[in-house]
C-alpha cells in the first residue's frame, strides 16, 4: 500500500491537498496515482492567474503507460506551479509529496477542505482500485 499523510486532504481523483495555513494550499498527485501512471515522462501546469472551480481540468499528467487528466480539488486562485516538472517530470515520482508538488492556490473559501476525504477515508479509495 501506498503512503497516505495523515495531515493532507485528499481528492477521489487522486489529488492531494496541503493547508498552508495561511489561506493557500499545496497541490500535487498522491503515491498512489503515481504508482498506477508509472514513470511521468511530462507534467502540463496550468497559467498562474487563472481560477479554478472544483473539479476543473486544471493540466495533464503523462507517463510510459498513460495520460491523465488533473483535476481542481478546491475552487481558486492559482498562485504557483511547480516550474521544476518541466524539466524534470520524474520528481513527481520520486517526491509526490514535497518535490513533486504541482501548484499552489489561494482558496475560495477555506471551508472547502472539509469536502476533501481524510487520509482514512482515501485509503478506502485507493485499495477499492488495487
Amino acid at each position: 500500500m501506498s503512503s497516505i499523510p495523515a495531515n493532507l486532504r485528499y481528492a477521489e481523483s487522486h489529488e492531494w491537498v496541503l493547508d498552508n495555513g495561511d489561506g493557500t494550499v499545496t497541490i500535487g498527485i498522491t503515491d498512489h496515482a503515481q504508482e498506477a501512471l508509472g514513470d511521468v515522462v511530462f507534467v502540463e501546469l496550468p497559467e498562474v492567474g487563472r481560477t479554478l472551480a472544483v473539479g476543473d481540468e486544471f493540466g495533464v499528467i503523462e507517463s510510459v503507460k498513460a495520460a491523465s487528466d488533473l483535476y481542481a480539488p478546491v475552487a481558486g486562485e492559482i498562485l504557483e506551479v511547480n516550474e521544476t516538472l518541466e524539466d524534470a517530470p520524474e520528481t513527481v515520482n520520486e517526491s509526490p509529496y514535497e518535490d513533486g508538488w504541482l501548484m499552489k492556490v489561494r482558496l475560495e473559501e477555506a471551508s472547502a477542505l472539509d469536502d476533501l476525504l481524510d487520509a482514512d477515508a482515501y485509503q478506502a479509495v485507493a485499495a477499492a482500485e488495487e
